[in-house]
């Protein structure tokens, strides 16, 4: 890249030669490389849609003119920094991880950045805090994953910021994007009974946590419309230890031949307490996880889950949080439930 000094030496200069004393422009970059200008502006947000040899020429012509985007003076201009940002909840865990890896693609294919904050709390005051924060370092608009409280009113944004929420309780007053939670966890209760199993035990997520509520209620509900009486739920706090901590519990039961855990990590938890207890999955216990992650196909009994379309859900919160930009006085439009789909594999099976 060219570099600035003083004096005569201010203007930028390239490994191929000096300009003349002016500063390279977009559309300077636009005739060298032999694109558009709308294709430098793709290649300078890192805009996934240019097609590898084009963006070659196009970072070559900006190295040779020495040309750095300025992204103050293009907001300036259009009124966009196309930057958007987005608060996570604890991005080592894998729903908000994927979720937010669906979010950056899409953005991207969209021509714009991502600015990310991972909170440890989903507390009201700490997401309101984080808005606060991405909404001075230039973002034209706000992306929440998981804020896990019903109440919109709680969490302070700035009033002309758009927003679009995941997998939140208060989809109705802003937009929101999530996976369909309840009917996945209904398709997973249903396969365990059509095999014959007569109840089915539930490793339920942590207290306070939406989607865990949700896949709780529907377990609940389909027992009863069976005219079973649920078991107790034990709670994990979706890691794989705290399925391996309940699933100690679980293997010293009898009757415990079908088991529904609310995420995939505590299903494999679940499956090698199990194991250590003598406690064959399928033959004496099923196992059903929720998620699909890439490791649930290879694991030594391969689990049968429940498919979130979190590349899907990332896509749509982006197209929604653009046409609140576009129109910031639309309707929010209310809450958009993504499929999930029953996978099965080998960890379920017919009682003995």
């Amino acid at each position: 890249m060219g570099t600035r000094g003083t004096g005569s030496e201010a203007t930028p200069r390239s490994r191929r030669g000096a300009r003349p004393s002016t500063r390279a422009s977009m559309a300077d970059v636009a005739r060298l490389a032999g694109v558009s200008g709308q294709t430098v502006s793709r290649v300078s947000n890192g805009s996934l849609a240019v097609r590898e040899d084009t963006r070659r020429r196009v970072l070559d012509a900006m190295e040779t003119l020495g040309y750095s985007p300025n992204t103050a003076a293009r907001a300036l201009r259009s009124g966009s920094f196309e930057t958007i940002g987005v608060i996570a909840h604890r991005l080592a865990r894998t729903g908000e991880s994927r979720t937010v890896e669906g979010v950056v693609r899409a953005a991207h294919e969209r021509g714009h950045t991502v600015t990310l904050l991972d909170l440890e709390s989903t507390a009201h005051e700490d997401v309101s805090a984080a808005a606060m924060r991405l909404s001075h370092q230039a973002i034209d608009g706000l992306i929440i994953i998981r804020a896990e409280t019903a109440d919109a009113s709680q969490v302070a944004l700035p009033s002309t910021l758009p927003v679009v929420v995941a997998d939140a309780g208060f989809g109705g007053d802003l937009p929101m994007v999530g996976g369909d939670h309840a009917t996945g966890a209904r398709a997973a209760v249903e396969h365990l009974l059509a095999l014959g199993h007569r109840t089915v035990h539930h490793v339920a997520g942590p207290v306070g946590s939406i989607p865990a509520q949700a896949r709780l209620e529907a377990w609940r509900a389909v027992l009863g419309e069976h005219g079973i009486v649920p078991p107790e739920p034990v709670r994990g706090d979706w890691t794989s230890a705290s399925g391996e901590a309940v699933g100690a519990a679980l293997a010293a039961r009898s009757e415990a031949t079908a088991v529904f855990c609310a995420n995939d990590e505590m299903a494999a938890g679940l499956m090698l307490a199990l194991t250590r207890a003598g406690r064959r999955v399928p033959e004496d216990v099923s196992v059903v996880g929720f998620d699909d992650i890439p490791l649930a196909g290879y694991l030594t009994t391969p689990l049968t889950t429940v498919r979130q379309p979190f590349a899907e859900i990332g896509a749509l919160l982006v197209d929604r949080l653009m046409a609140r930009i576009e129109d910031p006085a639309a309707a929010p439009g209310g809450a958009v439930l993504v499929p999930c789909e029953l996978v099965v594999r080998e960890s379920t099976a017919p009682p003995r």
